[in-house]
């Protein structure tokens, strides 16, 4: 069957007709108006024909997200369990180390002595390492106090205002604080270089450290109390033992400034002469 010439004509014309009144900028209200009047009719039939396909479409995924939760489900019962024996566990043990307290005579430091506050700026850069949180001498703040989150060691008071101050963390490379493995007892000192794995100095030739250890404040610097959560000790690509802060596992928001007085050095008096001449004769 031959195409008539004539009407191949006409479809193109109408063809471009219709691409130039299909244009936002060029198409008459008229028929703006009839295309919006015909989507809102067969947008209910559209709609009520395509419901029962989408229905069976999503029979598969449904079951397969109640397999998931299923599993996750027992996954969460089996952790619960797990939990209920370590609560146990911590409760026996608080009750030893309360027992063991009162019979050394020791003095807990009191958790409501330290002083809540929220981190409102972060000054970190290429060279520094430190937040701003908004307590300050007001509050009880004083320079040199610990800062610690809900899971370890931040860092320490550098710049106390009277109602502001500035927190160096611990991979700050100005931050020194002596540390140990809770393990072993290895002492070491943790130096921050403004990465996020701080390094551990100091160690010695054969050290008793192993990957995931984790590392504490020892108190030796008599900067910070002994006993403070820190890290886990872990090797980087040389080898060198650095430390993965508990403090990384979420934003540093809530903080709380631990006042912490160090342990001040011994009065010494010059022995009198007479003492010597005693000792001589």
């Amino acid at each position: 069957m031959r195409f008539p010439p004539l009407l191949f004509i006409v479809c193109i014309l109408v063809s471009c007709i219709l691409v130039y009144l299909d244009r936002p900028e060029t198409r008459p209200q008229a028929l703006t108006g009839l295309r919006a009047g015909f989507n809102d009719l067969a947008t209910p039939v559209l709609d009520l024909g395509v419901r029962p396909f989408r229905g069976f479409a999503n029979i598969g995924p449904w079951w397969k997200r109640q397999f998931e939760l299923a599993e996750e489900n027992r996954a969460l019962r089996m952790q619960a369990a797990e939990m209920r024996a370590w609560r146990d566990a911590a409760l026996s043990l608080q009750e030893r180390n309360a027992r063991y307290r009162e019979a050394l005579n020791l003095q807990a430091d009191a958790a409501e002595d330290r002083i809540s506050a929220w981190t409102v700026a972060d000054r970190s850069n290429a060279f520094v390492r430190s937040r701003l949180i908004d307590a300050g001498s007001e509050d009880g703040v004083r320079p040199g106090y610990p800062a610690v989150n809900v899971y370890g060691l931040v860092g320490r008071t550098v710049e106390v205002g009277r109602s502001s101050t500035r927190i160096l963390l611990l991979t700050d490379i100005n931050s020194r604080v002596a540390v140990m493995a809770d393990r072993s007892n290895a002492r070491a000192l943790l130096v921050g270089d403004n990465t996020e794995f701080p390094r551990l100095e100091y160690l010695g030739a054969e050290p008793d450290l192993r990957e995931g250890d984790r590392i504490v404040t020892s108190g030796d610097d008599n900067v910070m109390p002994r006993g403070v959560p820190v890290g886990q000790a872990v090797r980087d690509r040389d080898g060198r033992w650095r430390v993965a802060l508990f403090s990384r596992t979420a934003p540093i928001d809530l903080i709380w400034v631990w006042p912490f007085e160090p342990v001040a050095a011994p009065e010494t008096d010059p022995v009198p002469e007479e003492l010597f001449n005693e000792g001589a004769e």
